[in-house]
């Protein structure tokens, strides 16, 4: 089935991947973080957000991991910590008509920041 929000778009297949990767990611930093995360849930988690972010259009594959050293086994007395930019790392990958890009986010340290970038699938090349 054809996109049908091509028509407001301007630009190529590659491009427009590469936008959808970004939107997802986005999403995934903005909509997870400050949720409620330990060593009993982590892994559900990480689930849940690859679940609901396949479900999403153009997606291939998402994989996410959470840091569980970041987690750490001293939480708070409710027994957890808030998830934060530096525990999460994503690989996303968007097939938008043919174009392959791949997303990540992870933190860099020598930025101290959760960076989203992205490359072209050098396959479809």
């Amino acid at each position: 089935m054809p996109d049908p929000a091509s028509k407001f778009f301007s630009c190529s297949n590659v491009e427009r991947a590469i936008f959808e990767a970004g939107i997802k990611l986005g999403a995934i930093y903005h909509q997870y973080t400050g949720i409620p995360v330990n060593q009993y849930n982590v892994e559900y988690l990480e689930k849940a957000i690859e679940m609901a972010t396949e479900a999403q259009p153009f997606v291939e594959e998402v994989k996410v991991n959470i840091d569980r050293n970041k987690i750490g086994k001293e939480l708070s007395v409710y027994k957890y910590k808030t998830l934060t930019g530096d525990m999460i790392n994503v690989t996303i990958k968007i097939n938008y008509e043919g174009a392959r890009v791949i997303g990540e986010m992870k933190f860099i340290d020598e930025m101290n920041y959760p960076l989203m970038f992205f490359r072209v699938d050098k396959n479809d090349q």
